[in-house]
């Protein structure tokens, strides 16, 4: 009797493990997002960047709204709002499809947004160097 409910923890546990893994969708994330131009996609300034500072305006303060509104609490992509989004937002813990996208990629997109996507622009509400404490924040907590 032990062993079969040890045995069904442990399954229930593994299904948990593996949905919340997937939350916020495909891994790898097919997307047909314009690349950012040359100059800027090779650019990284997270050296310099903050990321207790991203951290804070990825949960509460970053404007129109807080990352974690579509991107979730976990980087997953499975935030309140995103989860009403399509295409899904990006899943910041999916390993295969962030190898890809650049520091600088990823400057551009939060600076003016994803069209075609839920991403908004956020370059006139944030300075560059708030994004870049954003960009620090999500690569060095969520990307693995």
């Amino acid at each position: 009797m032990k062993k079969a409910l040890i045995l069904s923890v442990m399954l229930v546990f593994s299904l948990f493990a593996v949905s919340s893994a997937f939350a916020g969708g495909k891994c790898p994330q097919p997307r047909k997002t314009k690349a950012a131009p040359g100059s800027v996609a090779k650019k990284d300034k997270t050296g310099s960047a903050d990321a207790a500072n991203g951290k804070k305006l990825y949960h509460k303060t970053a404007k129109p709204m807080a990352c974690k509104m579509c991107h979730g609490d976990k980087g997953d992509g499975g935030g309140k709002l995103g989860k009403a989004l399509k295409p899904k937002p990006r899943n910041f813990t999916c390993a295969e499809t962030m190898k890809k996208v650049s520091a600088g990629q990823m400057f551009h997109i939060i600076k003016n947004g994803s069209p075609g996507t839920g991403m908004a622009a956020h370059g006139k509400t944030l300075k560059d160097k708030e994004i870049w404490d954003v960009i620090k924040y999500i690569r060095s907590t969520f990307v693995k």
